[in-house]
């Protein structure tokens, strides 16, 4: 198959860091108060001020990784130190979690009391901030917030369930698969307890095989409490989006381990989902699918958002790196030559992130409370990580 390898590396790294990386750089940074303001329009104009915490957290991981592994750029450096100083500043709230969405100066917005991923994103920037900067003074409290994030998995007065645990008992493929990445990123940072974080990502990883199902060959988003098929709007529910990225988190360990059961799973979970989620119409990972097949219930249902894109990009390149099938090399190239038609803002730079599913724009803002600084800097990084390891 006709893919230049060393170009197309290339391609990527200077992507990240002429494009995206400078987009959010001249446009977020908070002079004032420290942080990031994320809410941009098309051509970078703040339209928000408030400040999104999971965002200071994904962000500064960016900045933090880029650093370490891309480039010595003092500003990248700088600015995720700025993050991770907002966050000890602002983001807790006085019993230790973490807020959702603050005001400009920090004054609290909203926290939403049934997760934990702000917390597991700022674990994450720690310990992208010592890798970058050489301080390991953050270790030990990213140990400590990570201990402390698992024991409120247990305790239903901390974490108060989304659904009546009596009436419709469930659990989540997100909270496994995000604490899988997290404490991947930790054992980056820390590699001298790297049979504790083996022993846990093990752990994570057997509880998201508890999410496929083998009679639809697909991976549910949430089941009952034994892995059931729950036949409610829920329990349907299909995000081939979410379910790739735990493919290529479960693929990004079986490449650190050379575990050939690990790529196996990986590859079933991104096989299954690739055919759940590409839309063989009109191109695209489709956000949205009820596993039975009836109708979705999720207005968006059929949009092309930017992440599930992404996600998918990482999970076909790195299923080739692992394995040599060329069938996930075409993907990869199929989905990039799509993507790359869409996404793109020639003009200002950075990505669009919302599109109907015949590709119209639906609106051309570059941030929000949800879209920001990760999704598509952390493609970049990765898709040029997995050929800088390869060699090419």
């Amino acid at each position: 198959m006709n893919y230049n390898f060393s170009s197309k590396k290339d391609e990527y790294k200077s992507t990240l860091t002429e494009n995206i990386l400078p987009f959010w750089l001249n446009n977020c940074l908070d002079g004032e108060y420290g942080g990031y303001m994320t809410a941009l329009d098309r051509k970078g104009v703040i339209i928000d001020t408030d400040k999104s915490i999971w965002v200071h957290g994904r962000f500064s991981w960016v900045l933090g990784s880029a650093y370490a592994d891309v480039e010595k750029r003092q500003e990248w450096l700088d600015a995720a130190g700025s993050g991770l100083e907002f966050l000890d500043k602002y983001g807790f709230d006085n019993d230790g979690r973490m807020y959702f969405r603050v005001a400009r100066d920090g004054r609290p917005v909203i926290k939403r009391i049934r997760y934990f991923f702000s917390e597991l994103f700022a674990v994450s920037a720690m310990a992208a901030w010592c890798r970058a900067s050489g301080d390991n003074s953050r270790i030990k409290p990213a140990r400590e917030l990570l201990v402390k994030v698992i024991s409120f998995r247990s305790n239903p007065d901390i974490l108060i369930p989304k659904f009546d645990p009596v009436v419709r008992p469930a659990k989540g493929m997100a909270v496994p698969m995000i604490l899988l990445n997290t404490v991947q990123e930790l054992r980056r940072a820390d590699p001298g307890n790297t049979p504790e974080y083996n022993r846990m990502i093990d752990g994570f990883i057997n509880e998201i095989r508890g999410y496929l199902n083998y009679d639809h060959k697909a991976v549910l988003e949430q089941t009952g409490p034994e892995g059931e098929l729950q036949d409610h709007f829920e329990g349907r529910l299909l995000t081939p989006g979410h379910a790739i990225e735990a493919a290529w988190f479960i693929l990004a360990e079986a490449r650190e381990r050379k575990d050939k059961k690990l790529t196996e799973l990986g590859c079933t979970i991104l096989d299954w989902m690739w055919e759940w989620g590409w839309d063989k119409k009109y191109g695209g990972i489709i956000y949205f699918r009820d596993v039975l097949n009836k109708p979705a219930s999720e207005y968006w249902h059929d949009m092309k958002f930017w992440w599930p894109q992404n996600e998918a990009a990482i999970a076909t390149l790195m299923a080739w790196n692992t394995t040599e099938d060329d069938k996930y090399l075409e993907w990869h190239i199929r989905l990039m030559d799509w993507m790359e038609k869409l996404f793109p803002d020639r003009e200002y730079g950075e990505w669009f992130g919302y599109f109907h599913r015949d590709g119209r724009l639906s609106t051309d803002l570059k941030g929000n409370m949800y879209k920001g600084p990760f999704h598509v800097p952390r493609m970049y990084y990765q898709l040029w990580e997995v050929l800088e390891k390869a060699g090419y």
